[in-house]
């Protein structure tokens, strides 16, 4: 939808016209969620959702939501590529909801060109029932909105656009509707070291959890695309060298996170002392056992790093979990993010008392 913000404000002012935006999906698929497609009265499209497979379909609800005023969901599952059914032929499952936009909705798309214009992180909150009710969003978003709100500026924090409420309330809370989150700004990173089986475990998780995922090694021969496919990239650098240029040229922020996986002194000492210098690195954890742990400590403060810097290293990395193999390990360290993240505990709920999700 940022893509055709502009358009879409050009034609809104004009009358209403049906937007149609990708708010879920299941495995393999065309598009992300937040991809959009736009239609006119008159029939003109505009944008795309899939490559052609549900676009049709999509239209004949758009011709229906501008003739009714009502908000619709249309979900597409698999379809056979010499079937008739209307569907993805790449075997994933998308859902997509198709609204009317008109001009009552142009003061909060100018607003929101402008969030993005200013480079504020923002988010599109938007309720997927017939009223299709909108609400901004910002990460220092205060105002309580269909109890749903801390959710959504948790993803916005994570710079990650989803679909949350519609689940269970604290008791005496109503229901929560069902919101679809689309976030607009750049995704928090996860920069890992190293070029082995636990890196390629993390980078999918990562993933999963909505950061920009980079892969850095200096060996070429393992760091490669083909190697690391959940990764956004792949750099061939020194991880350390790496660090800094990316600090130096504005592209680390205080939520970027920094996971060193190398199992090797000449790697991880000179990239653990790098993401320390970096005070705005929100997490940095290194993985290992205690021996290593302690013996790379002492590495680490001979060459130079203080106390307090290593006050911030999460190291042996993850949470108690038992973990051994590279999955249940990246599970243990991204649970561990998501605690230091969210400042949890990270204990078992139900030896904790008090409400499951909180500020």
């Amino acid at each position: 939808m940022r893509a055709m913000l502009e358009q879409l404000i050009t034609l809104a002012e004009h009358g209403p016209v049906a937007l149609a935006r990708v708010v879920d999906t299941t495995g393999p698929g065309p598009r992300e969620p937040g991809a959009a497609m736009i239609v006119t009265p008159s029939g003109e499209v505009f944008g795309s959702l899939s490559g052609g497979c549900v676009e049709a379909a999509v239209v004949e609800s758009a011709r229906q939501v501008l003739t009714t005023g009502h908000a619709v969901t249309d979900r597409f599952g698999y379809a056979d590529g010499d079937g008739l059914a209307v569907g993805l032929t790449c075997g994933g499952e998308i859902e997509v909801f198709v609204e009317q936009v008109g001009p009552d909705h142009l003061a909060m798309l100018a607003e929101l060109r402008q969030q993005i214009a200013d480079g504020s992180p923002v988010a599109l909150a938007t309720r997927l029932d017939t009223t299709a009710e909108w609400q901004l969003l910002r990460t220092d978003s205060t105002a309580a909105w269909h109890d749903v709100d801390r959710d959504a500026v948790a993803l916005l924090t994570a710079g990650r656009s989803g679909v949350v409420g519609a689940d269970e309330c604290e008791a005496d809370a109503s229901p929560r509707p069902r919101v679809f989150v689309q976030v607009f700004g750049v995704p928090a990173r996860m920069i890992l070291a190293g070029a082995n089986d636990f890196v390629r475990a993390l980078s999918r998780t990562g993933r999963q959890l909505g950061y920009r995922v980079t892969v850095v090694d200096a060996r070429e021969t393992f760091a490669t695309p083909a190697r690391f496919p959940a990764a956004h990239e792949v750099v061939v650098d020194w991880p350390h060298r790496y660090l800094r240029t990316e600090y130096e040229t504005g592209r680390i922020d205080r939520r970027t996170v920094v996971c060193v996986l190398t199992h090797d002194t000449k790697f991880d000492v000179p990239t653990i002392a790098a993401a320390l210098d970096i005070d705005d690195i929100a997490f940095v954890g290194a993985l290992g056992s205690r021996r290593t742990h302690a013996e790379r400590t002492e590495r680490l403060r001979a060459a130079g790093v203080t106390e307090s810097k290593l006050a911030r290293l999460k190291s042996p990395l993850g949470l108690d979990l038992n973990a051994r193999t590279p999955d249940e390990t990246a599970i243990s360290i991204a649970a561990q993010i998501l605690a230091e993240r969210g400042n949890a505990s990270g204990r078992p709920l139900d030896r904790i008392n008090g409400p499951i999700h909180y500020s």
